[in-house]
């Protein structure tokens, strides 16, 4: 039977109603799809969303595990997930479902599985011989709460305290309670007259399996003989214990305390402990105790054959070392080392030579869990260096702030970035390798170049190398070099944009082809970078300062008619005004006192060293505007074949020639539009013609125009009226509307003062998700943010060789232009010829009249030449920019190559292109020149999109789109055939808004905590393939042999004695446990979990006790025979014997 796919069939609806209003419709009526149809080679089958891996440092860490054989690291989080760690490029992620937080791991050492207990009192078994790994068996506690667990090596039977004081026993092959319980009152006794308190610590001693120390919280410790069932010594101390560690050889153990002491007890001495030390108490001179510390959280006893003991810990501090930071103490002979951290301890483990704990342990490294970091400790150098981190754990060193995702680079890109960020490392690591080695790298055959870009809080960039689903730092810069920092709160930046972190990135716009960078920062400034692999110090850094500002006061300006028209050019007189205002005045505030022409950041006046990477090659700041500070930048590109920059906010745009360090345009939003603004309202006088210039008054109700767009709360009145206007309105309607307007916009103004303070991601609030939710059909094109007053901004920008106007005949560069209001508009670029003329000769900057409209704040441009493929921008190659040979190189191409070309204009005059619009609330698809939208998709109608990208996948290209209500949407090109349409994630918090982002080849990521990003693929292909992509944490390993007992201690008993726990702990012995304590959960691993579970830790144990009993079998059968060739040869002797007696006397002749 043939089988029946779904996907095609739906594949063939929306194919066959691709002229339908719902999936297509015309922009005009008559207007029909063109006759040359593209053949579109995507379809739902290439497409199946799926989470690849999670790169960062786990956030919230709250557990740690290592297993010493297998050499593999687990991370458990107060959000349930695991994060394992082998050798770098070894990393997986896993979740339990219930999301409660992770209190304990335990591995199963060299077994490939993980115990896990979570705060909701529930134990997982994890199998970690399968690439994913998953669960095997749960239990869930329902009297008793878990407070500590322990596994003795190559044991089956974890040990399980409570909040109660009782310790339970859980068998980890079949996961189901022993009935052997160890009850507080019998354990304690007549010790203590209370309830000593819940458990805190559970460990055999390292010389005798059968006896289990049980530490209280209240102090009180118990040796229990799990043979007799009774408690054999009780350890009693005034202060709480936090943790107990045993000496190898059995005879002694030492405990941490509350108040920074450490105890050291003789195993048979219960009475006093043997020595007391207060590692960071002061002594007073009159021999009395020693001044209380801080808990000792922690401690750790590891011996060596060749030298003294390490006795390491966390905490213990003094109460005096206030703002100290927190510390690790090694205490190793007589001296002691306290070494310091950058957060808080949350966890350590010290790495030892050998698994078993009767063997001298030879400590080597301490891996140190701190709350928003990894470090690893190397034990043998002196000065105890660390190892430097081969894990991508430090995204987070400052916070992301955005992101940006490349993939298909160029392939000398990569190399080039990691050969100027080697030049960064720091010195002074450790000369041993990484200690945990484990695991083996997958099989990837991803073979493209993958980038990630990190901006971050503090103003630095970070370059990553994301190939093949691992991740590693390739180069580091920080924007703010080239400003001058202030050196005490006075000289406090003059920005009220943000409290803090004045440098924090925005917005990154990256040209990987020619290596040109440019950045957006949150006190409204841009920096334009080249990258260069040579030194160099630049002696002034090159500024332009631009008055960006929205005139609403103009109103009462008489010169109404110096207004620039869409019809003349920004050339001549009107470029030399947007360069003047490019230079603040020397005054820095206004006749009134306000401050004014003032930028928010003061650049550095001495010279700047800059380090091979990328350089500064000019700073471009909006400045203050009669006490307003600037608006914050919503959208930037730039163009390396161009030689030009454009940025927007909300109060309009501005383009830079970063060539020749002049601004060639500076207009109000709405100026672009001149006389087309099909918002303008009929003027009632000379002076209202000016309203239009300076703000979007009214939104014409009524309108047609306004019929295909979405209503918005923020697209009411944004411009500001006087008593006088008020009073002239004509009727009692037009107060009621001015009132409502002047009520919404001081509304909308106090949400976008709120809202600037919330646009970081260190600053998010909980009820952040409320406010937006009012505004979800915003048409603001950054979600971090809501426009000033309701202005319209610019989202979208996007440098093209295309048709400017319907009677083009051929294409030019130009900008198109996109808004919060939906609108499109096009500025025509005339660049001069290469060579000297483009040094000197300006770029002529004029808008073409093109106004294009659609629902919600446009996000995204591309467009299509007439075979559907995706027509690139122009752009340089790199070259070096520091050396003049290279220099003159450049001019000579410039010379040679017209930039006015590009592949896209030596088409026929009767080809045409296809202009690509997503907007928040719908796509189009536009032929040009003649302008008809042939294709138009309404992608939500409830909720809107935050990013849409179009992207290559398997040879063509498609429209990627994630929305607000978590959907991941694509479409096919030119036609919009939905082909994929999940819903992912929903929109939890502002840090995915601003994160996300799709590149080609089926990838995307997105920021899923503060520390960590998660990278997703929507390709089928990636899905398939990524079995093979995972490394491996399990690999077959040898157990090292276990200690030699010696002959002395084997003879006299000295060594370590086994104990036979399936004797005390089976049901035969033990009984059947409480039904109602606990409750097992059989795992949901699927079909890999259950051919996992068949090669994993119960079927080996399975398999060794059948591998026991066979041999069991094959002994007893060679018992038998050895007894049955006894028998024989017994019996052949004894008719040997009467043969020889009855011949005895006989003569040779008597035979």
């Amino acid at each position: 039977m043939k089988k029946f796919n779904i996907r095609k069939v739906l594949d063939g609806l929306t194919a066959a109603a691709a002229a339908s209003s719902s999936s297509s419709s015309s922009a005009q009526p008559g207007q029909r799809p063109p006759d040359n149809d593209i053949v579109e080679t995507l379809c739902s089958e290439h497409f199946q969303l799926c989470k690849t891996v999670r790169h960062g440092f786990p956030y919230q860490p709250s557990a740690m595990a290592f297993d010493p054989v297998q050499k593999i690291l687990a991370i458990g989080t107060q959000s349930g997930s695991l994060r394992l760690f082998g050798r770098p490029g070894v990393e997986c992620y896993c979740q339990h479902d219930s999301a409660a937080g992770v209190i304990q791991l335990q591995f199963l050492i060299n077994e490939g599985a993980l115990v896990s207990a979570l705060a909701d009192d529930t134990l997982h078994l994890w199998n970690l011989r399968q690439k994913r790994p998953a669960i095997l068996h749960s239990l869930k506690f329902n009297k008793e709460r878990i407070t500590f667990c322990h596994l003795p090596f190559q044991s089956k039977w974890l040990y399980v305290g409570t909040e109660r004081g009782n310790v339970h026993i859980v068998n980890v092959e079949s996961f189901t309670l022993s009935g052997y319980v160890i009850m507080w009152n019998k354990a304690i006794e007549l010790s203590s007259k209370t309830h000593p308190g819940l458990i805190v610590h559970i460990s055999d001693n390292p010389m005798d399996e059968g006896k289990l120390l049980i530490g209280f919280e209240s102090g009180t410790l118990v040796l229990w003989d799990l043979k007799s069932k009774k408690g054999e010594y009780r350890y009693s101390y005034d202060e709480a214990i936090h943790s107990v560690a045993w000496h190898h050889e059995g005879k002694q153990f030492v405990c941490s305390h509350s108040d920074g002491s450490l105890t050291i007890w003789n195993v048979k001495s219960p009475i006093r402990p043997a020595q007391i030390i207060t590692p960071h108490g002061k002594l007073p001179k009159d021999g009395k105790k020693p001044e209380p510390c801080k808990p000792i959280l922690k401690v750790e006893y590891r011996t060596c054959k060749s030298g003294d003991p390490f006795i390491i810990f966390s905490g213990g501090l003094s109460y005096d070392t206030v703002g100290r930071r927190p510390c690790l103490t090694v205490m190793h002979g007589k001296s002691t080392a306290v070494l310091e951290m950058d957060y808080p301890i949350v966890d350590f483990l010290t790495l030892c030579e050998t698994p078993y704990p009767s063997d001298f342990q030879e400590p080597h490294a301490v891996v140190v869990l701190l709350e928003k970091d990894l470090v690893v400790v190397d034990l043998g150098q002196n000065g105890y260096p660390i190892f430097e981190n081969p894990y991508p754990l430090d995204i987070h060193e400052s916070p992301v702030t955005c992101c940006e995702y490349f993939a298909d680079c160029p392939v000398d890109l990569i190399p080039a970035l990691y050969s100027v960020g080697a030049k960064q490392k720091r010195q002074g690591y450790s000369k041993k390798e990484w200690p945990i080695n484990g695991g083996n790298w997958g099989l990837g055959t991803q073979s493209y170049p993958e980038i990630i870009i990190t901006g971050h809080a503090d103003g630095s960039l970070k370059f990553w190398d994301a190939s093949a689903i691992t991740l590693q730092v390739l180069y580091k810069m920080k924007t703010s070099k080239v400003f001058e920092k202030s050196r005490n709160k006075e000289e406090k930046p003059n920005t009220d944009i943000v409290d803090e972190d004045p440098y924090a990135i925005q917005i990154i716009s990256w040209c990987p082809e020619s290596r040109m960078l440019c950045v957006a920062g949150v006190s409204a400034h841009v920096i334009v970078y080249k990258f260069s692999k040579q030194e160099m110090t630049t002696e002034v850094i090159q500024m332009l300062e631009i008055r960006l500002h929205y005139e609403i006061n103009d109103l009462e300006s008489p010169d109404t008619d110096q207004v620039l028209s869409v019809g003349t050019s920004c050339q001549g007189s009107n470029s030399q005004t947007a360069n003047s205002q490019s230079h603040p005045s020397t005054s820095s505030t206004s006749s009134d006192g306000l401050r004014d022409n003032v930028p928010c950041l003061k650049i550095k006046s001495t010279p700047l060293k800059q380090g091979a990477g990328y350089q500064a090659e000019v700073v471009i700041q909006l400045v203050w505007v009669n006490g307003e500070p600037p608006q914050q930048i919503t959208s930037l590109a730039v163009n390396s074949s161009y030689g030009l920059l454009v940025f927007g906010n909300c109060n309009g745009i501005a383009m830079v020639d970063y060539i020749q360090k002049t601004v060639l345009l500076n207009l109000g939003t709405i100026e672009l539009y001149g006389s087309n603004d099909p918002y303008q309202r009929q003027p009632k006088s000379p002076r209202k013609t000016r309203q239009a210039s300076g703000g979007l008054c009214d939104i014409n109700e009524g309108s047609t125009a306004l019929d295909d767009r979405c209503k918005s709360p923020t697209s009411g009145s944004a411009s500001s009226c006087n008593s006088e206007d008020e009073q002239k309105m004509p009727n009692f309607i037009e107060k009621v509307k001015y009132k409502s307007r002047k009520f919404s916009k001081t509304i909308v103004s106090d949400i976008a003062k709120m809202s600037r303070k919330l646009s970081l991601p260190t600053e998010l609030k909980p009820d952040l998700d409320v406010r937006d939710n009012s505004f979800s059909r915003s048409r603001s094109s950054s979600v971090t943010s809501i426009d000033k007053e309701s202005r319209e901004a610019i989202t979208a920008l996007h440098f093209c060789e295309t048709y400017t106007r319907k009677a083009d005949t051929c294409t030019s560069p130009c900008l198109w232009v996109g808004t919060t209001l939906g609108t499109v508009l096009v500025i025509v670029l005339n660049l001069p010829s290469g060579g000297e003329q483009r040094l000197t000769q300006p770029v002529i900057v004029s808008p073409s009249g093109t106004i294009l409209r659609l629902k919600g704040g446009i996000l995204r441009l591309a467009f299509l030449d007439t075979t559907g493929s995706l027509i690139l921008p122009a752009h340089e190659p790199w070259r070096e920019p520091n050396l003049q040979e290279e220099k003159d190189d450049k001019d000579k191409c410039r010379k040679l190559r017209p930039v006015s070309v590009s592949p896209s204009s030596s088409q026929e005059i009767s080809e045409t292109q296809y202009a690509v619009i997503c907007s928040e609330k719908q796509a189009k698809v536009i032929s040009l020149p003649s302008q008809n939208c042939i294709y138009k998709h309404n992608i939500t109608e409830t909720s809107f999109v935050l990013r849409a990208d179009i992207v290559g996948l398997n040879g063509s290209i498609c429209l990627a789109c994630f929305c607000a209500n978590g959907h991941i949407m694509t479409f096919s090109l030119p036609s919009l055939r939905p082909l994929l349409d999940v819903n992912y994630l929903p929109l939890t918090d502002m840090r995915i808004a601003r994160t996300f982002c799709f590149t080609n080849n089926g990838q995307a990521l997105y920021l899923v905590s503060p520390t960590e990003i998660q990278r997703i693929t929507y390709s089928q292909g990636t899905c398939e393939n990524l079995q093979e992509m995972l490394g491996e944490l399990f690999t077959p390993v040898e157990t090292p042999e276990a200690p030699n007992r010696g002959f002395f201690k084997g003879l006299f008993g000295g060594g370590a004695q086994s104990l036979d726990r399936e004797e005390l702990f089976g049901e035969s012995a033990a009984g059947k446990p409480s039904r109602s304590l606990a409750q097992h959960i059989p795992g949901t691993g699927g079909i890999e979990g259950v051919k996992g579970a068949a090669s994993g830790v119960a079927g080996e144990l399975a398999r060794a006790r059948i591998a026991l009993d066979e041999r069991g079998q094959k002994l007893s059968e060679l018992e038998e025979r050895t007894a049955a060739m006894l028998y024989s040869a017994d019996t052949f002797s004894k008719h040997a014997h009467d043969v020889m007696l009855k011949c005895k006397d006989k003569k040779w002749y008597q035979f």
